[in-house]
């Protein structure tokens, strides 16, 4: 049963965030590395949490704690579903955030990056992942459901900021004070262990800055599955413009 909910946006140190909650004895934690890690299995619940129809207790099985999207997305509802837990909402410098998230996330979906376009041929190679980025679309960029929506506004430094303040303003203001903590990984264990009412660890807050590993894995990814799709196509006999197959 879920005890504590990342509300935070990606890039806000979720990485971070899921080691801290188990460092602190809360875990396992869900985060989206195990959506990424078992697309298969994981994927069609998610799919059916954005059409409306979640089933929470088969997402999150035995999970104590969860951060980072796609789950953050849905804090309000876990936040009811799940009356004991607590709702943590991780922030940082405005400015900071845009710059990661437009090497990373947003780097996925706006065409001024090569992230983009290892995606969008990923897409065409395996329909498990276009469905995934489907769903991602939904929940991040869509009019009407997407967190950080309206999608054109965050194409511009100061509009990406702006949708991110008014997720955080969401936040704030449909969690009940007393069980809500905005937290600055900056502040270090202290605000997090008042919060959960726990001990402070006797070891530094990890801090884990991980945007150099999130393009390996897109761009990676990507190429593995393209490699696969093209050793698996359907061969011509005949090479460009009927020349001779070289062997």
């Amino acid at each position: 049963m879920l005890k504590v909910i990342g509300a935070g946006l990606p890039r806000m140190a979720t990485t971070t965030q899921m080691l801290a909650f188990e460092k602190l004895g809360f875990a396992p934690c869900y985060h989206m590395r195990d959506v990424l890690g078992n697309l298969p299995q994981e994927l069609p619940k998610w799919e059916a949490a954005a059409d409306g129809r979640p089933d929470w207790e088969g997402i999150f099985g035995n999970a104590q704690s969860t951060c980072d999207f796609p789950s953050a997305r849905f804090y309000k509802e876990l936040a009811d579903y799940y009356p004991g837990s607590k709702v943590v909402l991780t922030v940082r410098d405005p400015e900071r955030w845009v710059q990661s998230m437009r090497k990373t996330v947003w780097g996925c979906y706006g065409p001024h990056d090569i992230l983009y376009h290892m995606v969008q041929a990923q897409r065409y190679a395996d329909p498990l992942w276009d469905r995934y980025i489907k769903t991602m679309i939904k929940i991040l960029w869509e009019d009407g459901t997407g967190a950080l929506a309206p999608w054109e506004e965050t194409f511009s430094d100061e509009g990406l900021a702006k949708a991110m303040e008014r997720w955080n303003e969401q936040v704030k203001a449909s969690i009940p004070a007393d069980r809500l903590l905005v937290w600055d990984l900056n502040e270090g264990w202290k605000p997090l262990c008042e919060f959960l009412e726990v001990p402070i660890p006797d070891e530094p807050l990890p801090h884990v800055n991980d945007t150099a590993a999130f393009r390996e894995g897109i761009i990676g990814g990507a190429l593995a599955t393209l490699n696969r799709w093209w050793e698996e196509r359907e061969r011509p006999k005949e090479s460009l413009h009927a020349a001779p197959i070289a062997e």
